[in-house]
């Protein structure tokens, strides 16, 4: 992935690392403890199957861990959403808003390489 891809890893690492910080902040609740957990597992899973995509074996490989990427990236979507709908924490809360940007940048950019892997391997077979 070159230079492009070393900076894609370091986004996602910094991801990450929000999404830990961001975890904190959630109330120690049963309900709290509970989405935090699925929203930590699913927003730092991104990243790490990131870097397994970095080293695929194959084209297809590639494309296949980046597709689970994409549905961690979702996931965290989902937890987030969810903690501003029920409100754990305030709705325009400036952490709450900007680590849902990210995440949908995040999820964009993945899908978008997942497209591109797919018609470079489409090219090489018509080649």
């Amino acid at each position: 992935m070159g230079n492009k891809g070393e900076g894609l890893s370091e986004r996602f690492l910094n991801y990450a690392v929000r999404i830990v910080l961001f975890v904190e902040r959630l109330e120690k609740s049963f309900v709290g403890r509970h989405i935090g957990g699925q929203l930590f597992r699913a927003g730092t899973s991104a990243g790490s199957n990131c870097e397994e995509a970095c080293g695929a074996e194959s084209r297809p490989d590639f494309v296949h861990k980046l597709g689970v990427v994409l549905k961690e990236l979702r996931e965290a979507r989902f937890w987030l959403r969810l903690i501003q709908g029920s409100k754990l924490l305030p709705e325009n809360d400036p952490g709450l808003l900007d680590i849902l940007q990210e995440t949908e940048e995040l999820a964009k950019i993945t899908a978008k390489s997942i497209i591109t892997a797919r018609q470079n391997k489409n090219k090489q077979r018509a080649s």
